[in-house]
């Protein structure tokens, strides 16, 4: 999958963006997932910063400018499928974001040092189980729990539980109505106080998806993506 965002900067849980008068409002991401085998998932992500005007931290020439990024890799590994052992039985992932420290002065080496010595933003570590319920002429309802971790600048340690539900819905293909909505799966979490909500529609044969989330039902997020079928 190849895709992009335009996002408000204060849905990171980095304080370092979320409470900073520094960034402009909205910022843009770009990014390459790749599922090399079922069970096995790859990424990268590229996050752009814009400096906002009368900032004392970036100098004036580079106000309303692309001024930072942040680079992360990304990985998810399924340990167990759904129904492998009972039928009631989740789907069980362990994930990592962005794992390797990154000095604010080049490099790139893959350690785990004290995060006071990198710009890390995003890194967090979770396992997340997944059960599905088949509802005839409606779709799939999947319900979803994971404990995460997370290590990134200024978040050392923090951890806890997020719970969520998302809905993919297969209607009969017999009339307009029922056919748009095929193309919808919408979604929502909960962690730590906050509500998210999103959603995802399939604008042509789920090559060509179209995203849309809304981070403590406030700060908006939309973008694109495009999926090639390897085999």
């Amino acid at each position: 999958m190849i895709g992009g965002n335009m996002m408000d900067h204060r849905a990171y849980r980095s304080s370092v963006w979320k409470n900073s008068n520094e960034y402009k409002p909205y910022t843009y991401n770009y990014y390459l997932n790749i599922t090399l085998f079922p069970w096995l998932e790859v990424a990268y992500t590229c996050t752009l910063v814009k400096g906002a005007h009368g900032s004392s931290y970036w100098p004036q020439q580079t106000w309303g400018k692309f001024t930072n990024q942040d680079r992360s890799f990304h990985g998810r590994l399924r340990l167990w499928k759904e129904g492998w052992w009972k039928r009631w039985t989740p789907q069980i992932v362990l994930g990592a974001n962005d794992p390797g420290s990154h000095s604010d002065h080049g490099g790139g080496n893959i350690s785990f040092d004290n995060v006071g010595e990198n710009t890390n933003h995003l890194t967090r570590f979770y396992l997340a189980a997944t059960r599905r319920f088949t509802f005839r002429q409606w779709g799939t309802l999947g319900v979803h729990a994971s404990v995460i971790q997370f290590d990134g600048l200024d978040l050392d340690n923090d951890h806890g539980v997020t719970v969520g539900v998302s809905c993919r819905f297969q209607r009969p293909a017999d009339g307009f109505w029922n056919k748009a909505l095929n193309g919808l799966d919408v979604m929502g979490e909960y962690y730590d106080g906050v509500w998210n909500v999103g959603a995802n529609y399939a604008v042509w044969k789920d090559r060509i998806n179209v995203t849309a989330a809304l981070y403590d039902g406030r700060y908006w997020s939309v973008g694109m993506y495009f999926r090639v079928c390897l085999f």
